[in-house]
């Protein structure tokens, strides 16, 4: 028998407030099976649990244990228990329990062995392996598992249908989905039920194809339900077709069963707001509140995002005073889409406060709501608000993304700023960003431009290889152009053999401008030779204009010697 683990403390059974469950669970452990059918562990210590079985009981057991063995140990011993004085046998509530539990832990064999032996393997069961083997990503397993179903059930496996079709579904193979669900139609084996309807119109939906969807949601044999139309429905808002989406919404009003509820309506406002209609979503939110539902978070937020997309912030922040007095909680993505309002009517600062605000009120904004306000103030070219932004991220424990830092290094460059860039580059690292190439390559580029600057290039060349980037062609190119405008022929061909190791070749004007100051300095030899090396060791496919702008830099030493 195993150690029960040290730390378990056992539990005291004169205390009245101790439960079956919690009894249970601590045999378990103490006994800590570890295998599916463990010969050295005796089942005897559960047999004081008998008088007290029963299925909700059993259920309970399994779904509590963490270990499945523990479980799978306690739903064997519960087969047969002795003594049984109740009579005790299992439902199929608890086999469906350890058979989730045993596929949650991907014991696939073990699950299917306990079932063939029972005898339980049938299609509601059957149906759990299926969903289980695509959710981990394993198509072709969940396929034998529904031919197994097929051929189990004679073809009468709706279950098991509706598993593989949701599997496909939610893996974007439409095209086998379709296939299988015109089988299904075609065989006229079973009937396909509201949930094998749904599926494929959410499948059709998801993937733009709202033709195909209207075509089952029409040819329909049983009632769609509440989830049906509202898939529908967000088909028809997500492709702009809003004629189509309020005629469904109309057959929902008609219906005893399936009233618009605030999924229903939330679709349609979001899906006019994501298209501008400001005025229709908002005559839906009041048929909406005319019709007893009541908006939700997600109702205002699209109403919210729709207002401040459109420019109109003041309406938006009354309608967040709206939501509060209906008791509905504001949340970040709330303030997020008040903060894009405020950036897009040109007022970063007004959306700098907002966030100081959100702040206070005790949320905690993401790095989606900063880069928002500190992208508007690169965009307004103003680097010191973004640095400030920057900075307050850190503070509070966010990390921007390098995408931000070379956003800001960007309007540094361009604002002519390239001491603070050369800083910002260099401090990346300590700031939790490591620089990519594009951070590089915008500060190198720009020094190369500059004369006298190269000895920073070579300083921030040598980074970049150390932190795993490579300079591309036309960096090499800058880089070449930028030693021979210094006068370094000597380190303009280090750069130039460098760029062929890695098989590239520098761009025309560069390689014009390496050439003519090797000439300038006497080394036509030299000259000739780097075209030799670059012609062999690399494919040129404009080598004829190499080659000119060669030859004419000859003939220019040639005439001023004569």
């Amino acid at each position: 028998m195993a150690t029960p683990p040290r730390t378990l403390i056992k539990p005291s059974h004169t205390s009245p407030n101790f439960s079956l469950l919690t009894s249970i669970t601590y045999v378990l452990q103490t006994l800590n099976p570890q295998k599916p059918n463990p010969s050295n562990v005796s089942s005897a210590p559960l047999n004081q649990f008998s008088p007290h079985l029963n299925p909700r009981l059993v259920t309970q057991v399994i779904k509590s244990q963490t270990n499945p063995y523990h479980a799978l140990f306690f739903f064997n011993w519960a087969s047969n228990p002795n003594p049984n004085p109740n009579k005790y046998s299992h439902t199929h509530n608890c086999y469906l329990a350890i058979t989730d539990l045993l596929l949650s832990h991907s014991l696939f064999s073990t699950a299917a062995s306990l079932l063939v032996e029972s005898n339980r393997l049938y299609d509601f069961l059957l149906g759990r392996f299926i969903t289980a083997h695509g959710g981990l990503g394993d198509i072709r397993a969940a396929m034998d598992w529904f031919h197994r179903a097929k051929m189990i059930e004679s073809g009468k496996c709706l279950f098991s249908y509706n598993a593989i079709l949701g599997v496909l579904v939610r893996a974007n193979r439409m095209s086998l989905a379709k296939a299988i669900y015109d089988q299904i139609v075609k065989e006229g084996v079973v009937k396909p039920d509201v949930s094998t309807c749904t599926i494929m119109i959410r499948g059709f939906c998801k993937r733009g194809e709202i033709e195909n969807a209207r075509k089952v949601f029409d040819e329909m044999t049983c009632e769609p339900n509440v989830i049906t139309y509202n898939t529908i429905i967000h088909g028809f808002c997500k492709t702009g077709d809003f004629n189509s989406a309020v005629r469904v919404l109309g057959r929902m009003r008609e219906s005893k069963d399936c009233l618009p509820g605030t999924v229903t309506y939330t679709t349609l406002i979001d899906g006019y707001c994501k298209k501008g209609e400001l005025e229709e979503a908002m005559k839906c939110m009041s048929e909406m509140e005319k019709q007893g539902c009541e908006p939700n978070l997600f109702t205002y937020n699209a109403l919210i995002h729709g207002l401040c997309l459109s420019g109109n912030v003041g309406e938006a922040k009354r309608m967040v005073t709206k939501m509060r007095l209906n008791g509905v909680k504001d949340d970040i993505a709330t303030h997020t889409a008040i903060l894009k309002g405020l950036c897009i009517a040109g007022r970063p600062d007004d959306a700098a406060k907002h966030l100081k605000d959100i702040v206070s009120l005790g949320m905690k904004p993401d790095v989606a709501a900063y880069g928002i306000v500190f992208n508007e103030y690169c965009k307004m070219r103003k680097p010191d608000g973004a640095v400030s932004f920057l900075r307050e991220m850190r503070m509070r424990g966010l990390e921007p993304g390098v995408s931000n830092f070379n956003r800001l290094l960007t309007v540094l460059v361009e604002n002519g700023d390239l001491e603070r860039a050369i800083v910002l580059l260099k401090q990346m690292p300590q700031m939790g960003c490591s620089p990519n190439f594009f951070s590089y390559n915008t500060v190198i580029s720009s020094l190369c431009d500059m004369r006298g600057r190269m000895g920073v290039v070579e300083e921030l060349v040598h980074d970049m290889l150390q932190n795993g980037q490579e300079l591309d062609t036309a960096l090499y190119s800058r880089v070449i152009k930028g030693y021979c405008e210094d006068g370094n022929v000597k380190m303009a061909m280090q750069a130039f053999c460098a760029a062929l190791d890695a098989k590239y070749i520098i761009s025309l004007e560069s390689f014009s401008v390496f050439v003519k100051e090797l000439c300038a300095k006497g080394m036509v030899v030299e000259a000739e030779r780097v075209f030799d090396d670059m012609h062999k060791r690399c494919t040129v496919a404009d080598v004829d204009n190499y080659r000119r702008v060669l030859d004419e830099h000859f003939r220019e030493i040639t005439e001023d010697t004569w």
